[in-house]
């Protein structure tokens, strides 16, 4: 799982990863032929070194990452930050910007701060401990192994619930619309105590935020409106508590949340609750549709799932621009100096294809040992809700392909549209047809 909002810090998921498609050049963010494969510009870059110099649009130098353990290294050292209203990310500024942090580095002036000694927001994804760690723990207990394994029979009555709609309309349809999509949202609304009967309007919105062609205005409306609609949601939880996740941050956090900092927590939720696991629904399948050997192994193999899932996890890499941190001391990672100041630039993709780490690393293989890898971060903000998007996959594709056994393209994979204009990749839709 991985919101918008104008709080102190001027930062979201959806703003952040924006920001770095403006930053990076788009070889690097965008797929090629192969939609499975990371941008070509990665690729390309491959044997200039695990850690390697990137000058990005703004004229600013950063660095990348390429390699598993380097990017690991990063992810849980506590010398890079995530806190971006303290720190400034190169991937967040202005050309101008840029120029005026050379100049003052050149006068050997140290690069001005934000001077915020406390934050009020709720984007617990981008602060560091203690302030990350307080809001963090508030939402662990309801995220544990035991509690997702609890969901199993509803996450299996809403998958086999949609399939059966499915038939029921005929022997076509768009895979994404009348199924991945559905299974996450459905399932985050429940626990968090959203009506499904919203969820058009907060996914609508949400889409506008994540497009990365959407003009800054239309994005800022869109952010509005997904507040204003978790700041109603805040306040109905307050009058009318019930037994869900928000409730219980509403009127069980001690000391008590903000509403700020409740709707940023919510808007994380909700939108990596729904977003990444059905793009990984919609692309997964297509993977194992274009790989008919791999999903004959797993037919063959039902108890390869697990197997499966955390291959598709690290072959496809969704998050596809990666994250950022910022050095905020002089740090060395595979034998490459970092200077404190330096935006990093971590690119999952390419980690998860590290042949050093992989073998085979560019070819799916649902056999292979079920190795580590990065498509749920790593460290302290490692993904909070990896255990319910593994059950979400594994149920999903299990039904899917239990169901309707001559599952198949219903277009020729070429046509299927990418979401190469959006910030998770993964496709618009998926005609299938089973007939």
């Amino acid at each position: 799982m991985s919101a918008t909002s104008e709080q102190t810090s001027n930062e979201s998921p959806a703003g952040s990863a924006t920001a770095m498609t403006r930053v990076l050049p788009a070889d690097m963010t965008e797929r090629g032929k192969c939609p499975f494969d990371p941008a070509p510009g990665l690729e390309r870059r491959r044997g200039d070194g695990a850690v390697q110099p990137l000058t990005l649009l703004n004229g600013a130098r950063a660095v990348l990452v390429t390699g598993f353990e380097e990017a690991r290294a990063v992810l849980a050292d506590p010398r890079f930050s995530s806190d971006r209203v303290r720190h400034r990310d190169a991937s967040q500024l202005q050309p101008h910007e840029v120029a005026e942090m050379a100049a003052a580095a050149e006068r050997g002036e140290a690069p001005a701060g934000t001077g915020v000694e406390s934050r009020t927001d709720g984007m617990f994804v981008f602060m560091d401990p203690p302030e990350h760690t307080r809001l963090r723990r508030l939402l662990t207990g309801q995220f544990t192994v035991r509690r997702m394994k609890a969901l199993e029979a509803r996450l299996t009555e809403i998958a086999v619930e949609h399939i059966e709609a499915m038939q029921a309309r005929g022997t076509e349809a768009d895979l994404v619309a009348a199924y991945a999509l559905p299974i996450p949202s459905l399932m985050i609304c429940e626990l968090l105590g959203v009506d499904y009967a919203d969820r058009e309007e907060f996914q609508a919105n949400t889409a506008i935020a994540l497009n990365i062609n959407s003009g800054d205005e239309e994005r800022a409306r869109a952010g509005a409106a997904l507040y204003g609609f978790i700041q109603r949601l805040v306040n109905e939880k307050r009058e009318n508590p019930t037994d869900d996740l928000l409730s219980g941050l509403v009127h069980d956090s001690d000391p008590p949340l903000t509403d700020a900092q409740l709707v940023d927590m919510a808007l994380v939720l909700l939108g990596a609750g729904h977003e990444t696991t059905a793009n990984m629904l919609g692309l997964g399948t297509l993977a194992l549709l274009e790989n008919p050997d791999q999903l004959a192994a797993l037919r063959a193999d039902p108890t390869l799932i697990d197997n499966t899932v955390e291959e598709l996890l690290r072959y496809l890499s969704i998050v596809q621009l990666g994250v950022t941190r910022v050095a905020i001391k002089d740090v060395t990672v595979g034998g490459v100096d970092i200077p404190a100041g330096t935006t990093v630039v971590i690119a999952m993709p390419e980690s998860n294809r590290d042949p050093r780490q992989f073998r085979d690393a560019d070819r799916l293989d649902v056999h292979r040992h079920r190795t580590p890898h990065l498509a749920f971060g790593h460290g302290v903000h490692q993904c909070l809700g990896q255990q319910l998007a593994r059950i979400e996959m594994r149920i999903g594709f299990s039904e899917l392909l239990t169901r309707l056994p001559n599952l198949r393209l219903a277009v020729p994979a070429e046509e299927v549209p990418l979401r190469n204009d959006m910030q998770i990749f993964g496709v618009h839709a998926l005609p299938v047809t089973w007939a």
